[in-house]
């Protein structure tokens, strides 16, 4: 196993602030960024309005992405994507790719208060006007799903906590 070439990946409810988070690993270990939303915006524009949907395209997504992170991944560079963790089903979907990949991992722990999440996500909705999963009801809906990881699943995690004082 490479100790270099690493995989790293997010959890975190909604608006936690893993996306800048993944932006600056990314930026500190020189390695490809790979941004779920993005992608599904523009391979799904406007298609993504309700949580099916989104497990849908998210699928669809994962399904095409994971032979070309595996690929990245072994051939020497390290890999940061900024695709939900939050289950314990999308995070096995993360340990298949490192151990298919013989590489090491970490998973960031973004543990945010529901306080700071709905704030974060007032100033994003902002900037994202008309785009999905931006009201404080769809994060309620959402962050019922929340599984917050656990020593017993086994990941190298790093846990970063984000509360209001």
């Amino acid at each position: 196993m490479s100790k270099e070439t690493t995989l790293h990946f997010f959890s975190g409810k909604m608006a936690a602030g893993k996306s800048t988070l993944a932006k600056s690993i990314s930026d500190e270990n020189n390695a490809i960024l790979i941004i779920e939303d993005q992608w599904l915006s523009q391979l799904y524009p406007k298609e993504i309005t309700n949580i099916p949907e989104y497990l849908k395209y998210s699928t669809r997504l994962k399904n095409l992405m994971s032979d070309h992170i595996c690929s990245l991944l072994s051939r020497g560079i390290s890999v940061v994507v900024d695709f939900p963790g939050n289950t314990i089903d999308q995070r096995n979907w993360f340990r298949n790719i490192f151990e298919r990949s013989n590489v090491h991992h970490t998973l960031h722990f973004v543990d945010s208060s529901d306080a700071v999440c709905k704030l974060q996500l007032k100033g994003r909705s902002r900037d994202r006007e008309g785009e999905a999963f931006t009201s404080e009801e769809e994060f309620d809906a959402i962050s019922k799903y929340f599984q917050p990881p656990s020593d017993s699943e086994g990941f190298n995690i790093v846990r970063y906590e984000r509360n209001c004082t």
